[in-house]
């Protein structure tokens, strides 16, 4: 059978995250992507495909190249036409970007040697309607600088257990993050948002909007010296709170390179 890989783009807003879940809410299937690719893949292969992502999102969270890849049972359809062939059935909020065979040893997980996430934020209550489900509006215009200051402590071979959510299952919650910053972006046309972008070998679950919800809640009144015994305090409950999912997009998978190994 042929490893096909394919580039998945999605609005996370009406998903229960990325994973296939079996339990159902009120009697209804609780939607994934995951899900929602594979119904789609058993539709067009007459047999059940399992797919497998580079990584889990959480509810609400988006996408803009998640990768992921399957075992083709059928030889019928060239690597590049599952492009079309899925998103003709696919619904709107899911996008095949690109699709290709790779060799039967590539693994989305475990082959990818980093990820990066951009969050994006808009101040002073600027955003536009459509805007809200992609954003998240914090009502005040903080320091890039000092951010930036605080986000420079992300950096190498870090204990990120301070920003790990209850109940994550990860054997280590060591991480190596490859770099973390803020910038401007330009959104038109509400004028400007802040966006973070960090990336790393791989994320414990809801790390990133832990260390968003907690730099921007530092950033009122805390300074980088605060940020850096937060962090080596390996203590969840001195993080800051947690920035809602709307804002957060998994924007790349690379798998160049060495995949770090902690």
């Amino acid at each position: 059978m042929r490893n096909i890989l394919i580039t998945v783009s999605y609005d996370g807003t009406s998903f229960c995250g990325w994973q296939r879940q079996d339990k159902s809410d009120g009697g209804k299937p609780v939607r994934t992507v995951q899900g929602e690719i594979e119904r789609v893949l058993e539709k067009i292969h007459k047999v059940k495909t399992p797919l497998q992502g580079s990584g889990r999102t959480d509810s609400g969270v988006h996408a803009v190249r998640q990768a992921a890849n399957f075992f083709s049972p059928v030889d019928s359809i060239p690597a590049e036409k599952y492009v079309l062939a899925l998103n003709s059935l696919l619904p709107s909020d899911i996008r095949i970007l690109d699709s290709k065979e790779v060799d039967e040893k590539f693994s989305s997980r475990f082959s990818a040697t980093s990820r990066s996430y951009r969050y994006f934020i808009i101040p002073c209550h600027k955003a536009l309607a459509s805007q809200m489900p992609f954003a998240w509006d914090i009502g005040h215009e903080p320091d890039i600088d000092k951010l930036n200051e605080m986000a420079s402590c992300l950096k190498g071979e870090i204990d990120c257990a301070t920003f790990a959510a209850s109940g994550d299952e990860s054997l280590s919650t060591f991480r190596f993050i490859n770099d973390a910053h803020f910038f401007y972006q330009d959104l038109y046309p509400c004028g400007k948002a802040l966006v973070f972008e960090i990336t790393a070998n791989a994320f414990l679950w809801k790390m990133v909007r832990s260390i968003v919800g907690s730099l921007i809640f530092f950033e009122k009144d805390k300074d980088v010296s605060y940020f850096k015994e937060v962090l080596e305090s390996h203590d969840r409950s001195k993080a800051g709170p947690t920035a809602p999912p709307q804002g957060l997009f998994l924007w790349d998978v690379s798998f160049e390179g060495e995949r770090v190994h902690i």
